[in-house]
């Protein structure tokens, strides 16, 4: 049989189920990582498991969203995370050394293996021919125990490259271009397979690119063949000998086909407030912009900044226009520097942040009121970058660097000077310090956790009550983000680890009523919520389920579910059903009251339950998808009761 691959991946590191797309099957995951906005919860979970060391073949941990240190919050949190990698066994890397989607890229990602990050755009490094995949945090804290990742079989969606780039348009416009004709939801539970003859046009990082807005589309994850391309990015960072070539069998087969002719494309921008609402740049033109931010794991390479360096140099940006540099890891910064790039920006009138996430997720660069913000980041979900009515393009660093210029959007393609030619660098600075090593584990035993006094420990969870009587606290619409759902940024990420203060921002984007409601009857039994498609989409944040399960959330009903969000739910024990009839949902209104009997017994019976509505002579049918294991979990009231009494027996 002939193998693509995706499924040369899966066939390789299962160890349940089978490989029959939609049902569910179990992965032995070789590396885990985890970022400091959900690494904390991770640290915290392994502790109240109690996890010995990391199983895994490396686990690393970053410190890249939660920078800004206005008090003591997050440095406390540093310094936990840090002896948390020691105690654990992981590789640490410290604030200021990166973003973790391109350093784990360049220390540690190796072909053939499987990654699984608490971290949406972990799929990022299916670039380099791994099956790299976002998961909420505590499925990582299981993988790190040594335990199978579980997951619904995907349908692999082939995608053929031919051609290459036009002057001025670049990977970003490719994926973008992804965006336009799929949406954000177009590939749920599939994995994109990238192939064909114009592979030799895409550097690693230019994979890297297209890999990690996949999120963004919804998949599972995106694979490339480990190749030449793949073999000479990793001698050039002293890892040649980890490579190994991966390529799809002849005669391979995919679910479903698409074709992306690079010749073909043109720059592309995606409007406000969605990565899916993308035009060509036509259709935006002339707009005027207030920032204009080039980096993010989004656009991370070598070449994207210094495209954007060579467009500005010997030039000025446009009055009142904030031209923000996010160098994507201290190694980067270091070239960047030795090269002039960095000298070019500072000149034209940009200004320089560390490295790290920054204003991607809302930590710092917030754009004023009522302005444009252009930015090479993956997300534009409202809200996320920290201003609330904010208006946020997405865009490749080409686009972002010729409109720092005019000080509005513009398409490059129409500037009075040439495209610039960028070589990638020979050789580039190799910083093995990006990431310390663990410790050995007679040495890790003995480390204490340094817990800071905004750390609070994970809360008992209830198990599944059989009846319950829920009033619908909250009636939303379509595309709900987990930003939306619990916003990022520097209010509120210091606060991960504290989850009685976390929760209070919860849907403050959607209510800035519902925390107040919601604990008002907490305690007499909990409440529901109801949404239309796609809800849950964007981050991997598992506090986005934490936070309103904390707050009294016992069932989330709606048309349709991103995948992380879903499995979070499921994980801390809130119940995700989805409407059978979905016009249902145009006849419930915020404050109808759910009446749930014999719930238990139910959902392991039949993948179909029945609701009454309080008061309305009407009746709901729902539906779960939800295996048995999950039934299980569900009915203890999730993961972390589940793996306890695993451990008592």
């Amino acid at each position: 049989m002939s193998y693509n691959v995706t499924q040369k991946l899966i066939k390789d590191h299962l160890v349940k189920g089978e490989m029959t797309p939609g049902t569910e099957i179990g992965l032995k995951i070789d590396q885990t990582l985890t970022q400091d906005a959900t690494g904390t919860m991770v640290m915290l979970e392994l502790e109240a498991m109690g996890i010995e060391r990391a199983q895994t073949e490396a686990s690393a941990q970053y410190v890249d969203h939660n920078l800004i240190q206005e008090d003591s919050k997050n440095p406390d949190d540093h310094l936990f995370l840090e002896s948390a990698a020691k105690r654990f066994g992981l590789h640490f890397s410290r604030p200021g050394n990166g973003v973790s989607h391109p350093v784990h890229m360049q220390r540690l990602a190796t072909p053939g293996k499987t990654l699984l990050g608490s971290d949406s755009h972990t799929c990022a490094n299916g670039c380099m021919g791994m099956l790299a995949m976002g998961a909420g945090g505590i499925d990582v804290a299981m993988a790190i125990a040594g335990e199978p990742f579980y997951v619904k079989m995907p349908k692999v969606w082939g995608v053929k490259v031919t051609g290459e780039f036009p002057d001025w348009v670049s990977a970003k416009d490719a994926i973008l271009e992804m965006l336009r004709r799929h949406g954000v939801k177009g590939a749920t539970n599939h994995v994109f397979e990238y192939y064909g003859p114009g592979l030799k046009n895409l550097t690693a990082m230019d994979r890297h690119v297209i890999a990690n807005m996949g999120a963004e589309l919804g998949a599972t994850g995106t694979v490339f063949p480990s190749d030449e391309e793949t073999k000479r990015f990793m001698k050039l960072q002293g890892r040649e000998d980890d490579w190994i070539e991966l390529k799809a069998d002849d005669g391979a087969s995919y679910d479903v086909h698409d074709e992306l002719n690079l010749s073909e494309l043109g720059p592309m921008i995606a409007k406000p407030s969605s990565p899916g609402n993308v035009v060509p740049i036509e259709e935006v033109e002339g707009e005027s912009i207030y920032q204009s931010y080039i980096g993010s794991s989004a656009n991370p390479g070598y070449r994207d900044f210094a495209v954007a360096s060579k467009i500005v140099e010997g030039r000025r940006i446009a009055d009142g226009v904030s031209f923000d540099l996010n160098p994507t890891s201290r190694q980067m910064l270091v070239d960047l520097s030795q090269e002039g790039h960095i000298a070019n920006f500072l000149q034209s009138g940009g200004r320089l942040h560390q490295a790290g996430c920054n204003g991607c997720i809302g930590m710092g660069q917030a754009p004023a009121t009522g302005r444009n913000s252009l930015r090479t980041t993956p997300r534009n979900f409202p809200g996320r970058s920290g201003t609330k009515e904010d208006s946020v393009f997405l865009c490749s660093p080409e686009v972002a660097a010729v409109s720092a210029l005019t000080g509005k959007i513009t398409d490059p393609r129409k500037s009075d000077f040439d495209y610039p030619t960028i070589k990638e660098l020979e050789e580039p600075t190799i910083d093995t310090r990006l990431l310390d090593k663990p410790l050995p584990y007679e040495e890790a035993k003995e480390v204490e956790l340094v817990k800071g006094p905004n750390i609070a420990s994970i809360p008992e969870m209830d198990e599944l009550p059989n009846d319950m009587e829920l009033p619908i606290l909250l009636k939303m619409g379509n595309d709900i983000s987990t930003d939306e759902i619990l916003a990022g940024g520097a209010r509120v990420l210091p606060y991960r680890s504290n989850l009685p203060e976390i929760s209070k921002f919860t849907f403050e984007i959607v209510d800035e009523t519902y925390h107040d409601r919601a604990m008002e009857i907490r305690d007499q039994g909990g409440h529901a919520v109801v949404a239309g498609m796609n809800y849950g989409q964007g981050s991997s944040r598992e506090h986005a389920a934490l936070a309103p399960k904390y707050l009294g959330l016992k069932v989330a009903i709606v048309k349709d579910f991103a995948r992380i969000h879903w499995q979070n739910l499921a994980n801390f024990g809130v119940l995700p059903l989805t409407f059978v009839n979905e016009e249902d949902l145009d006849d419930l209104e915020q404050g109808d009251v759910l009446l749930f009997k014999g719930l238990r017994d139910g959902i392991k019976q039949s993948n179909q339950v029945e609701v009454e509505v309080k008061g309305k002579d009407k009746t709901l049918k729902l539906e779960h998808a939800l295996s048995e294991r999950q039934i299980e979990i569900m009915q203890m009231g999730g993961l972390i009761n589940w793996v306890k009494n695993r451990l008592e027996k």
